[in-house]
């Protein structure tokens, strides 16, 4: 019997695998349960704004078991998907050490100056060159400051940091070998098994 929390990391490894072009291809195991308790706030306290700087990134990955690595290697995620333009208005809109003119300029005219969730709140591509693709190319992103985020920008702000992103860069295969590990580590968090939970007949709702 598959249960709903294994369903979500199923669905994580295929769409890896597909976005990726077999590139990303890794074994999730089977056997998690599922909660009997939900509240929509509490997954939303351990998630770190766009805004946030290196050292609130890397305690936010801590708590939950994950080191500095983790931390660069599954920001590599951001290569594919858009965002809201709430989520870096108005940090990224004006040009500052982090964050390259032209992209700047892009987003002056792509984001509304007062975009707010629930408003007008258009949204752009995190990633202009493959746009599609599960790929390293978030790294050259990062690298060229044509990122969106300001937490992107973070990651070179420390030499062990940035030496990674230069490593994921430049070394063919070298990030999705680690992408794989990281999701897999990233998807036995406060796993439940045994007794713990249930295995929900309705996804939406507990037994």
């Amino acid at each position: 019997m598959v249960s709903c929390a294994d369903i979500i990391a199923f669905s994580a490894r295929d769409a890896s695998c597909i976005l990726s072009g077999g590139k990303v291809d890794f074994e999730v195991p089977s056997g998690r349960r599922d909660g009997t308790f939900s509240n929509a706030s509490e997954p939303v306290k351990f998630l770190v704004p766009p805004t946030s700087n290196l050292s609130d990134l890397v305690d936010s990955f801590v708590v939950k078991g994950l080191d500095v690595e983790d931390l660069v290697i599954l920001s590599g995620a951001h290569t594919i998907g858009r965002s809201h333009c709430s989520a870096f208005v108005p940090d990224r809109l004006n040009v500052t050490s982090d964050i390259d003119g032209g992209l700047a300029a892009f987003l002056r005219g792509q984001c509304p100056a007062d975009a707010a969730p629930g408003g007008n709140d258009p949204t752009v591509m995190q990633d202009v060159v493959t746009p599609n693709d599960l790929d390293k190319q978030y790294y050259n992103n990062v690298l060229s400051r044509t990122v969106l985020f300001t937490s992107d920008a973070a990651l070179l702000t420390s030499e062990e940091t940035a030496r990674m992103v230069m490593d994921n860069a430049n070394i063919p295969g070298w990030w999705e070998d680690r992408f794989e590990k990281a999701m897999v580590k990233m998807a036995g968090i406060e796993v439940k098994t045994g007794d713990q939970g249930q295995i929900r007949k309705n996804c939406r709702a507990i037994n």
